[in-house]
């Protein structure tokens, strides 16, 4: 095996306004919003929007009734502290953050060399608009 994930799929507070950011922030990672489907799985209960992409799948999925109202933490146990999304250059970082300042997404640390991870470690963090925790990072000089 390869270490290689095949789908992610994130719980989000308001579907409808998660996927108004998703549909928007997913083609600055090379996604292709014609490529989205929705869903109603009856069984578990939840609505879930997948972003289909030949090397990753990534969905939003409506919350359980009965954790609707929970807050958000990426510090609590079980949850996802954030999620990565490569880069090929530095400059597609600065492209990527000229387009999330658009887009409305909470800048967390503008585009750096994070010396702490690595000497190449280029980086911009920002948060969706429930405060989920994303990252676009390149580690090529």
């Amino acid at each position: 095996m390869r270490p290689i994930i095949d789908h992610i799929q994130i719980t989000v507070k308001d579907l409808k306004v998660a996927e108004k950011f998703y549909d928007r922030f997913l083609p600055i990672v090379g996604f292709d919003i014609n490529k989205k489907v929705t869903a109603f799985i009856q069984e578990h209960d939840f609505h879930v929007i997948e972003y289909t992409h030949d090397l990753l799948a990534f969905a939003i999925t409506s919350p359980r009734e009965a954790f609707k109202n929970d807050t958000i933490n990426r510090r609590k146990p079980g949850a996802i502290h954030h999620l990565a999304f490569k880069a090929d250059s530095r400059e597609d970082v600065d492209k990527a953050y000229k387009d999330l300042i658009a887009i409305g997404a909470n800048i967390v640390s503008e585009p750096q060399i994070h010396p702490e991870y690595s000497p190449n470690y280029y980086a911009v963090y920002f948060k969706d608009l429930e405060n989920i925790k994303y990252e676009i990072v390149c580690t090529k000089e």
